[in-house]
C-alpha cells in the first residue's frame, strides 16, 4: 500500500460513561485519487459496517508542502463511501482555516500509533472461488495498534486481545483469553463465521458487517464470560460457551 492514506480504528471517545470506537483517516498524502480507490476497497469489506460511521479526518501527518488540500472536496468523498466527518486533526493554519469555512471542529494531533491496512484490503474484484489457506495462530498478546488478519481461513490467538488491537479473518475468530480489542470475522461475507473468546470485553465485534459496539455489549448478560458470537439474520446473536 503507498502512503497516500491509512483507516485506523484507535480512538477511544467517552460519552455519558461508556466508550465507543471512532474511526480515524489519517493522510499522509493528499492525493485524494488514490484515497477513493483505497476507501472502495475497504468499504467493500463490510459495507454496512461503514455505512454512515462517524470518522475523524487526521491531517497532522501532512507534509507542510502538501497544504493545498481541498478540504471540501475530501468531506464529500468521505460521504460518498458512506463516512460521515464529526472533525479534523490539524495543525496547519491552512487546514483549521478551511474547517472553520466549513463550521468543521479542530481537534489536537494525537499521540496514538498508527498501523497501515493489511495490502488485501485493497484487492479491486474477489478470487473466483474461495482461496484456502491455513488457519493463522497467533501465540504472543495481541497490543493495542496492532492488528492481525487471516486471509481465507480462521485465525486463532492464544493470547489476550488488548484495547484498540483490532482482528480480522475471513473466517472464524477464536480467542482463548480476553478479548478486549475489535474483532471482525467473515469480513468477505461469509455469514456463518463465528467468534469465540473466554473473556467477553471487546470494543466491537463484528461478522459479515453485522456490529455491535462496547456500548451495546455492555448490556449483554454474559459481558465478562466465556461465550460465541454468531449471526441470526442481521442480528449477532451472543450465547455462553
Amino acid at each position: 500500500m503507498s502512503q497516500a492514506d491509512r483507516l485506523e480504528l484507535d480512538s477511544m471517545f467517552q460519552l455519558k460513561g461508556s466508550m465507543l470506537a471512532i474511526t480515524v483517516l489519517e493522510l499522509e498524502h493528499n492525493d485524494l485519487k488514490s484515497l477513493d480507490t483505497q476507501l472502495a476497497a475497504k468499504v467493500g469489506q463490510a459495507p454496512q459496517f461503514f455505512s454512515n460511521t462517524p470518522v475523524v479526518v487526521a491531517l497532522d501527518k501532512l507534509p507542510e508542502t502538501e497544504s493545498d488540500l481541498d478540504l471540501d472536496q475530501l468531506m464529500t468523498l468521505c460521504r460518498r463511501h458512506g463516512l460521515h466527518p464529526l472533525a479534523i486533526r490539524a495543525t496547519q493554519r491552512a487546514h483549521i482555516a478551511a474547517a472553520s469555512k466549513l463550521d468543521l471542529p479542530v481537534l489536537p494531533p494525537s499521540g496514538a500509533r498508527t498501523r497501515q491496512i493489511d495490502p488485501s484490503a485493497r484487492e479491486q474484484s474477489p478470487p473466483v472461488g474461495p482461496v484456502h489457506r491455513p488457519t493463522r495462530i497467533i501465540t504472543t498478546p495481541v497490543r493495542g495498534g496492532q492488528q492481525v488478519y487471516a486471509p481465507g481461513g480462521d485465525l486463532i490467538v492464544m493470547a489476550a486481545v488488548s484495547p484498540g488491537a483490532e482482528l480480522l479473518a475471513d473466517g472464524n475468530i477464536h480467542v482463548y483469553a480476553p478479548l478486549r480489542g475489535r474483532a471482525l470475522a467473515g469480513i468477505k461475507g461469509d455469514t456463518g463465521a463465528r467468534i469465540f473468546c473466554q473473556q467477553l470485553a471487546a470494543e466491537l465485534l463484528s461478522i459479515a458487517g453485522q456490529y455491535k459496539v462496547a456500548e451495546d455489549l455492555r448490556r449483554e448478560p454474559l459481558w465478562g464470560e466465556a461465550t460465541q458470537i454468531s449471526l441470526s439474520g442481521q442480528m449477532l446473536n451472543i450465547t455462553r460457551l
